[in-house]
């Protein structure tokens, strides 16, 4: 049995239609995986399989999801190991209570390249920071993420599928795992 994380990309389905946690937890339920848990109503589960393959996982999540709510979303795995490697590497961890909302990672399907730095550094902007960790992008914004130009580069389309949590929500899920 190996303990997962998998974050969906946005659990918007149309206008005024959102996953209910709920659902998510059946859904991971009826594919076989074991004691899904939810954090917080923005699309991040915890739970059981007998897999040890994150691949499997995430085409499993995905073709559930599609087929439970009429849309793809891309789902991010990682298992238990690759989690508390990721909450390991904030490269930001002197970053208190009240900044850790500002501390973001883009949690990547195939690790990034180093090669994508140069033209998301120029993007940044008022003393935002960027680090890629094990292939994650980690963003430290010293004002409101969600005003940040930066986020425009930040897409699939850009970087391949991946999703933004924030520092609180790595911490929240890395709590779970270890309870």
């Amino acid at each position: 049995m190996t303990i997962y994380i998998a974050l969906l990309h946005s659990i918007v389905l149309g206008a005024g239609r959102r996953v209910v946690m709920a659902d998510l937890r059946a859904t991971a339920e009826r594919i076989g995986f074991r004691s899904p848990r939810t954090l917080v109503a923005t699309g991040n589960l915890v739970f059981e399989a007998d897999t040890e393959n994150v691949a499997d996982v995430e085409k499993a999540l995905e073709q559930a999801f599609a087929a439970d709510f009429g849309k793809h979303v891309d789902i991010i795995a990682r298992n238990a190991g690759e989690w508390r490697r990721l909450a390991a590497g904030n490269p930001f961890p002197d970053a208190g209570v009240v900044e850790a909302a500002n501390i973001v990672v883009r949690v990547m399907r195939t690790p990034l390249s180093m090669d994508v730095l140069p033209d998301l550094q120029r993007r940044c902007r008022d003393g935002e920071k960027i680090h890629i960790v094990n292939g994650d992008l980690w963003i430290h914004f010293p004002g409101k993420p969600s005003t940040s130009k930066l986020l425009s580069a930040l897409t699939s389309r850009r970087l391949g599928p991946g999703t933004l949590r924030n520092w609180n929500t790595v911490r929240g899920l890395t709590a779970m795992i270890e309870a």
